[in-house]
């Protein structure tokens, strides 16, 4: 099995041509996964997959334990480790999946303690135009805050809340779970990546609510400058999405957010992803 793996942007990314993992990996070549996976800082891109169901939650298992969604409506039948991101409609007009997945940043189920480790996207059918996820890698814009802020985060403590993103971005996102399977978390602000030990800023739009021991007012500007620092365009790659792309972050890393600007071109994004749970410290 001959694959190469080629860098996608400077500060993240980078994709992996001509493995099929429907096809079980030798430990090496896993081995080899996982070091390009973190040389790239957390984005790897499958490309031109014709990815089972089955195949995927194997590869997905060999990261960690696999999360079942707490939203059982948008689980995949059959196969409840897949949680299903998509704006198509079933025979009856109801969605097959969270149409409302992604379009705020966040990183995947900071709500939990501990949060996940890593998510498998697998695109299944996407837009003839628009409909691209955006990265950015949190530890690199960790390291480009002056010495006088990481000073002043070190210790801090912030809320993560699942219900947050209903109130904010998603009015329907809520009503498919129940939110005391999932009361508010708290998590540091800057937080140790486990593997590498590499600082990173652990806060996010999608399900923070507030820093700990700040005022309201002080809270909120913290978050705001940090929201907006850590999505400069330095920090970012842009993924445009083919089908049969296989998409795996580590949320412990990367922030992503899935741009919804496709609705009037008559397209549909249609997903399939497996969520890798993350492990106590």
């Amino acid at each position: 099995m001959t694959h190469c793996i080629n860098p996608l942007s400077p500060t993240l990314g980078a994709e992996v041509v001509g493995l099929d993992l429907n096809e079980p990996l030798s430990d090496a070549v896993f081995l080899e996964i996982e070091r390009a996976w973190q040389d790239a800082n957390g984005v790897l891109v499958f490309r031109g997959q014709d990815l089972a169901p089955e195949a995927q939650i194997a590869f997905s298992r060999r990261l960690g334990d696999l999360e079942v969604h707490v939203a059982k409506r948008y689980l995949l039948p059959g196969h409840p480790e897949i949680y299903r991101v998509s704006t198509k409609q079933d025979a009856n007009g109801k969605a097959m999946g969270n149409p409302e997945s992604g379009r705020y940043w966040h990183s995947d189920l900071s709500y939990l303690d501990p949060p996940a480790k890593a998510s498998l996207l697998y695109a299944l059918e996407v837009p003839p135009i628009g409909g691209d996820t955006m990265f950015t890698n949190m530890a690199a814009a960790h390291d480009a805050l002056s010495e006088p802020v990481r000073t002043m985060l070190n210790g801090l403590m912030a809320v993560h809340d699942y219900s947050y993103v209903r109130r904010m971005f998603s009015p329907g996102f809520g009503r498919s779970a129940d939110p005391n399977q999932v009361p508010p978390v708290r998590h540091p602000v800057v937080r140790p990546h486990c593997d590498t030990g590499r600082k990173t800023i652990f806060v996010n739009p999608g399900f923070t609510t507030h820093i700990e021991g700040l005022s309201r007012h002080e809270s909120g500007a913290v978050l705001a400058f940090l929201f907006e620092h850590a999505t400069r365009p330095e920090f970012v790659y842009r993924h445009s999405w083919s089908v049969g792309d296989a998409v795996l972050w580590d949320n412990r890393l990367t922030m992503h957010h899935a741009v919804h600007d496709f609705y009037e071109t008559g397209g549909v994004r249609h997903m399939h992803r497996t969520t890798v749970m993350g492990t106590k410290e």
